[in-house]
């Protein structure tokens, strides 16, 4: 006979034999958030320099609300335990949200919201990731793009996205 105890029995069991994601959870802002990422003032320039004293290399991940290829990055990619650990372990990663309004000050100094700052830097879909050189020296005289030492456009398969943060931190 099966009861209400055996149907939650047998549910609590498929969840724990189930594969498990990623860690992410979903922000107030309906992006997926990971516990690794950078907790920042939004200071690009601060932020740089605190991922390079700490032995990791910068980089900002766009994404938007509701973006599928947002939710495949979090529940495929980084959800591969060798991954996740690689970036989290070599990188420091922003999360910004393109359309958002957070103000974020560039490495010039400038104020922008997260929107304006994602256009001024030509980003144009989700999810995006920059990644900058070791120091911030310098970068505020160039133009916004040639700040990047490369740059992920759109998602890429599992393996070409991690061959993608290991050739940064192999130096590109």
């Amino acid at each position: 006979m099966i009861t209400r105890r055996s149907l939650l029995a047998s549910a609590v069991l498929a969840m724990s034999a189930a594969p498990s994601f990623a860690k992410a959870k979903l922000g107030e802002d309906g992006l997926y958030q990971e516990d690794w990422y950078v907790e920042s003032f939004l200071d690009l320039a601060e932020d740089l320099t605190n991922a390079n004293q700490a032995g990791k290399r910068f980089a900002i991940l766009w994404g938007l609300r509701n973006c599928p290829a947002c939710r495949r990055m979090h529940q495929v990619h980084l959800a591969d335990p060798a991954i996740e650990t690689y970036i989290r372990d070599n990188f420091a990663v922003l999360h910004l949200n393109i359309l958002g309004a957070r103000e974020v000050t560039d490495f010039g100094g400038g104020k922008l919201t997260e929107k304006a700052l994602a256009k001024h830097y030509g980003i144009e879909g989700t999810p995006a990731i920059q990644f900058f050189p070791t120091s911030a020296v310098g970068l505020a005289a160039k133009p916004p793009r040639e700040r990047e030492v490369a740059r992920m456009a759109s998602l890429l398969e599992p393996q070409a996205f991690i061959a993608q943060f290991r050739a940064v931190r192999n130096g590109v």
